[in-house]
Parts: structure tokens; C-alpha cells; sequence
């Protein structure tokens, strides 16, 4: 939730209009807009006088997220009995929360990582440590602080998220191909690491000399943008690496295709056999 002053400093008013008229964005009330399912998540945490945990909890702290959640995500206390119609339509998790971890509604900052790292399949909880470290609002080593606290049952996924995660990756877009990729082997990537005087790249992996781009429409629609990062990209070619690059609807959707690629991108850098066969491009039949 958040004011116009507040939205505009992020975007534009034509496109704060085109949300609201897509559904996107819901307009509360004179000058005070939301995300869709913002409300009803506090709307049911006061309910059931639960708090939000998990990803319901990281839209609360306004961090970015691989998609909205689908039902509000809360927490009640383990002796509490809730009736099933009472839980239609949420995901009730029943924990006794130590009250630290607690802050208004929802749980804190690092509470809220720990949570979606222990429960959240990984590229999705990378999404939410990766937000929370890119508005400071949790840091680096106090997240392996907290997971090295976590019980046995959950500490090696949020080990993992914990020391993994990356404040430097612009958006989920990034985060999630950044998740497909570490689990590749022989793939070691950073993000947005300064490639030269050429630019940062979205994924760079050092050693191999390898390039990986997270291309959105949002910002390649343009023609001056266009041109610029083929200028960037011929730049990282000459300067001796090699550029891939997926679109959105790939990595959100085709997971299984970017991990084939870059397995297959892999094993050509480093003189394995290629296993990985493409399918051939259609063409579009002219009108």
C-alpha cells in the first residue's frame, strides 16, 4: 500500500493509470493505491488475529516477489483451533512465533526470510532474500546468523538462501534465472558485475567469460533501447565472451529450457559433449 507521491517515485502517472485500469493496482481511495490481495491479507490476519508469514509477509514489507501470492499466508499459534470454512481461501501455517520475530501484522524482515527459505520452493525464497537485501532491509550476515538458528530440519534450505541471496539483482526476473542457473554445474554467476567500461551484464560467470541476459519487453521495447544493447552485447562479444540471453516468458515458464541451455553452453566452454538439441526456430508466415 502506498501513496501517489510514494508510486510516482518509481513510475509514471500515464502508467500508474494502465495499472489501475488492468487490475494491477487498486485505487483505495483518493491518492492512496494497492497491490491486489494486499487488503484481504490484513483483512484476514485481523480475522483470525494471525500474522503474515511467508510471501504474504514479504508484500507487507513491500519487497518484490516471483508473482503475487495466490491466498493470504498466515500464522496462528499451535494450540488454536480454526474451523476449515474459517481457513477457505488462506494458507494457515500453525507456529508458535517467538514474539521478536513479530512486528505489527506480519513478521520481521529476517523472520519473514527465514520463513519463505524454509517453506518456499528456492527460486521463489531467492526472490524474497534477494528483495530484502536490495531495500536494506535485512543483511547479508545477519541472515546466516538467523539460519544457523533455524532447527535441523530447516537449516540447510535457509543456509542455502541465506548465502546465496544478492541485494544486487535488479528485480525477480533476474533473481529467478540467477536461481536456475546456480544449479548448474560447472556455473559460477554474479550479478550486475561491471564487464569492463561496456556496462554490468544481468549474469556473469568470470571464469568462463560467460554473459547471461535477462531480456523483459518492459525494457527493450524501444527502438534507442534496442540499439544500445546491441551495442553492449557486440561489446561483450569482441571483448572475448560469450552472450546468452532468455526473455521473461523463458524463465518464468521454460525453466526447463534455460537450464538445458546453459548446461549445454557449459559443456561447450569446457570442451564436454553437447547433449542439449534445439528446437528449430519457426518462422512467422508473412501476411
Amino acid at each position: 500500500m502506498a501513496s501517489t507521491a510514494a508510486v510516482l517515485e518509481l513510475t509514471s502517472r500515464s502508467r500508474l493509470r494502465v495499472a489501475v485500469r488492468s487490475g494491477l493496482v487498486v485505487r483505495d481511495a483518493k491518492g492512496r493505491y494497492s497491490l491486489p490481495g494486499v487488503d484481504e491479507a490484513l483483512r484476514a490476519a485481523s480475522r483470525l488475529c494471525a500474522v503474515l508469514v511467508e510471501d504474504s509477509a514479504a508484500q507487507y514489507h513491500g519487497w518484490e516477489l516471483k508473482h503475487r501470492p495466490p491466498s493470504p499466508c498466515l500464522a496462528v499459534p499451535r494450540h488454536r483451533t480454526v474451523p476449515p470454512h474459517r481457513r477457505r481461501g488462506l494458507r494457515v501455517r500453525f507456529v508458535d512465533l517467538d514474539p521478536g520475530d513479530v512486528s505489527r501484522q506480519a513478521t520481521t524482515p529476517g523472520a519473514t526470510v527465514m520463513a519463505s527459505a524454509a517453506r518456499m520452493p528456492f527460486d521463489e525464497a531467492l526472490v524474497i532474500a534477494d528483495s530484502a537485501l536490495r531495500h536494506r532491509d535485512v543483511t547479508q550476515s545477519g541472515l546466516l546468523r538467523l539460519a544457523e538458528a533455524m532447527p535441523d530440519r530447516y537449516r540447510s534450505r535457509c543456509l542455502r538462501v541465506a548465502t546465496l541471496a544478492d541485494g544486487r539483482a535488479e528485480n525477480p526476473f533476474e533473481s529467478v534465472l540467477r536461481a536456475i542457473a546456480l544449479g548448474v554445474e560447472g556455473l559460477h554467476v554474479e550479478p550486475q558485475v561491471w564487464v569492463d567500461d561496456v556496462g554490468r551484464p544481468d549474469l556473469l560467470d568470470r571464469e568462463l567469460g560467460l554473459v547471461i541476459e535477462a531480456d523483459s519487453f518492459e525494457f527493450h521495447g524501444r527502438r534507442r533501447a534496442l540499439k544500445h544493447d546491441c551495442e553492449r552485447y557486440n561489446a561483450f562479444v569482441v571483448g572475448g565472451r560469450l552472450v546468452v540471453r532468455f526473455s521473461f516468458e523463458h524463465v518464468m515458464l521454460q525453466p526447463g529450457y534455460v537450464q538445458g541451455v546453459l548446461d549445454s553452453v557449459v559443456a561447450l566452454l569446457t570442451g564436454r559433449p553437447v547433449g542439449l538439441a534445439l528446437e528449430p526456430v519457426r518462422r512467422r508466415r508473412s501476411a
